[in-house]
């Protein structure tokens, strides 16, 4: 059992609880357990997770999702479709194809496989151009014909990319055209 205050040290707690406190800047600061004790209101926002939405207003939510997800669905089959389609009809044909992979990581590499593409639609051989069939390898700009021949391969390029920036495009393109029209 602890033994009894004495009376001189219970004046001397008040007093000292009396005597104006020390201002500092954390001073002003409330926390939440201060202010639960204190008078000052601390306010809590609500919290998203707690607010419930009536019945209502969630059925039609989903009746409204539901329909566009039966309208989206059909547009996607149809689109579905034609690329199915056109994939088919690219396999069956004769065309030599030509793969340009080149990595996402900047702007450059796109920009460089574009312009091939372009170059190479526009030329008098007729070649089937793809970018980026399958996910690209990270810092690689490589075109090579489909099954076969490779006609550049830049593989694990670091940033500044000096090497893809260095080629002549144009050249690119018309050696890939010869040698293209060469094999047939």
């Amino acid at each position: 059992m602890a033994p009894k205050r004495k009376a001189g040290q219970s004046t001397v707690a008040k007093a000292a609880a009396a005597a104006p406190a020390r201002e500092t800047r954390s001073a002003a600061r409330v926390t939440r357990s201060s202010a639960k004790t204190s008078s000052v209101n601390f306010i809590e926002l609500p919290d998203s997770r707690k607010i419930r939405k009536s019945p209502n207003k969630k059925q039609k939510i989903a009746e409204v999702k539901g329909k566009a997800k039966e309208d989206s669905s059909s547009e996607e089959d149809e689109e579905n479709e034609e690329e199915e389609a056109a994939e088919k009809v690219l396999e069956d044909s004769s065309k030599p194809v030509v793969i340009i992979e080149h990595c996402k990581q900047c702007k450059s590499f796109e920009k460089r496989a574009i312009q091939v593409k372009e170059g190479l639609e526009e030329s008098d051989c007729d070649v089937i151009v793809k970018l980026n069939p399958e996910k690209p390898r990270r810092g690689c700009f490589e075109i090579r014909q489909d099954g076969g021949k490779v006609f550049i391969s830049l593989l694990g390029m670091k940033r500044p990319f000096k090497p893809m920036k260095d080629l002549d495009m144009d050249k690119v393109i018309s050696d890939i055209i010869t040698d293209l029209s060469n094999s047939s």
